[in-house]
């Protein structure tokens, strides 16, 4: 799995301060898409153990307080980055207390397969749907498009 860009520290990509991943690959091609960048999954750079553990360290890292790990993209639920998501998520619930973890997918939660309803059944939120130019919204909190859906677990 590639990813785009890690930040640390972040505020603007679910409840509190966060971690968040843009990892690469994106099938949905949405138009009006603000990161278009990480459709290809050749985009970025390849996500290695060293940036695992350095997610994990910042997550517990106490001078700033994360409230937990957002992954975005692109698609994490993407097939081809599921083997890899599915590890860093597994190791944040192993090794974070207390973190909360938030997903952005073009995928629709009913719609998943059974290696993507794996990894869902792992998070706290999802957001699902693909971003709809048309039935863009920038007052609701997390979505892009009204469409979307916003599922707490």
């Amino acid at each position: 799995m590639n990813y785009s860009k890690y930040y640390p520290v972040d505020v603007l990509n679910g409840e509190g301060t966060r971690c968040t991943l843009f990892v690469s690959g994106c099938i949905h091609y949405c138009k009006g898409c603000y990161n278009q960048s990480t459709w290809s999954l050749e985009a970025g750079e390849a996500f290695s153990e060293k940036l695992a553990d350095q997610i994990i360290k910042d997550l517990n890292d106490q001078r700033i307080k994360k409230q937990g790990l957002t992954l975005s993209g692109g698609d994490p639920l993407h097939p081809a980055n599921l083997a890899t998501v599915l590890k860093l998520i597994q190791r944040v619930k192993a090794e974070c207390v207390g973190k909360d973890i938030w997903m952005w997918s073009g995928y629709v939660l009913d719609e998943l397969n059974s290696e993507q309803k794996c990894i869902v059944d792992l998070i706290d939120v999802l957001i699902d749907g693909k971003f709809e130019q048309y039935l863009a919204d920038p007052s609701i909190p997390w979505r892009g498009s009204v469409n979307q859906v916003l599922h707490h677990f």
